[in-house]
């Protein structure tokens, strides 16, 4: 048998827990900064022009904040694998918030991160960069097919700066 004194004090717990989710759930929205469609198509577009003037053929992905993609550029001869590597490494830095070639260090085997390399999108190499402005992370770019990751990445800097001017730092 349930006692009343009990249900009010239950009832009293219910009615005090929701007032409190109700304030809480009214100041936990926030605001976000997105790339604009044609800002993600500028980026690559700089990535691009960079690897060509250096005479690579790539592929060049820029993601939002969320890790989806915005845009996708693959030049005439660049690999089919390019496609997905910098899908995955625009993937990456936007979703760690690193550049990939830092994941590729912090990530080695027998480092305290290593278990992140079974993650099935993880690009752990050089090519990817994190995509930021006034303190707001709003994407990530991912270059794939330039020799080496320090290639690839020299070009996704170049998509970053391309857009600079256009961003609020």
């Amino acid at each position: 048998m349930i006692r009343l004194g009990s249900l009010r004090g239950v009832a009293i717990s219910v009615v005090a827990l929701s007032s409190t989710l109700t304030a809480h759930a009214q100041s936990a929205t926030f605001e976000v900064k997105l790339l604009a469609p044609e800002t993600a198509m500028e980026a690559a577009r700089g990535a691009l022009e960079h690897c060509r003037r250096q005479g690579f053929q790539v592929a060049v992905a820029v993601v939002d904040r969320s890790g989806v993609l915005q845009t996708l550029v693959r030049d005439r001869f660049a690999g089919a694998h390019t496609v997905e590597a910098a899908s995955d490494k625009a993937w990456t830095a936007a979703s760690f918030r690193v550049p990939s070639a830092t994941l590729a260090a912090e990530t080695q085997s027998g480092k305290s991160m290593s278990g992140l390399r079974s993650l099935s999108r993880l690009m752990a190499v050089g090519g990817g960069q994190p995509i930021e402005a006034g303190g707001s992370a709003l994407g990530g770019i991912g270059v794939s097919g330039a020799p080496g990751g320090d290639a690839d990445d020299a070009c996704a800097k170049a998509g970053i700066q391309a857009i600079a001017g256009n961003l609020e730092f």
